[in-house]
């Protein structure tokens, strides 16, 4: 597809595609407003599939880099996992265990007509089969999100967070996921804007 030259030498189809790709962004969009259900049975906590795809992302480039793994692979792995939540939702672990979800054909619609497809979809399903090294680490990343989050609800009183907390570190696949969740569990939630400061700075407030 020309995109570097003048309005008037883009084809029909060229601009059907760009159409495609208008409605793309606007959907991916979508996932700021749609939340992660599982937190509705923990009782405390939320965030949007968007925010938690994000961290999801930073986490999956660490953790590759810290494996020796492809970090460009497990990046990408990781920011489209759950695009098709867009037009799915988001389903918790008791919906999954009632309702099933045509995760692929939802990215699929989702894509048609973009150019993407070959780029995506493959990606989505080397993750889904856990086909590869970097398709483990980005499994790995989405469960340590969540891991910090369960963390960060346990600090703040929620002692139910303690129970997911035992099934989602039992998750992890790989050895530096582990050490990481193993730091997390240990780890004031705070730590990196309150505990790494004089604590008398707090009383002073830099003066």
């Amino acid at each position: 597809m020309r995109c570097e030259g003048l309005w008037d030498d883009m084809t029909a189809e060229d601009t059907a595609r760009l159409d495609r790709i208008v409605d793309f962004f606007n959907e991916v969009g979508m996932l700021r407003h749609t939340p992660r259900s599982g937190y509705a049975f923990l009782g405390s906590g939320r965030e949007s599939v968007a925010e938690h795809s994000y961290r999801v992302s930073v986490m999956g480039y660490v953790l590759a880099r810290l494996s020796n793994a492809d970090p460009a692979r497990v990046t990408f792995l990781c920011l489209f996992h759950d695009v098709h939540e867009a037009r799915t939702g988001d389903l918790n672990y008791m919906n999954q265990r009632y309702v099933s979800c045509r995760a692929r054909d939802a990215l699929k619609d989702c894509l048609d007509g973009t150019g993407l497809e070959e780029d995506i979809l493959p990606l989505w399903d080397e993750l889904e089969e856990a086909a590869s090294r970097e398709a483990a680490l980005a499994h790995d990343a989405d469960q340590l999100d969540l891991i910090c989050n369960l963390k960060e609800e346990l600090d703040k009183g929620n002692a139910f967070a303690a129970d997911w907390l035992g099934s989602a570190v039992k998750r992890l696949r790989s050895p530096a996921a582990r050490q990481i969740a193993e730091l997390v569990l240990r780890t004031d939630h705070n730590r990196w804007w309150y505990g790494r400061v004089d604590p008398q700075w707090w009383v002073r407030r830099g003066k």
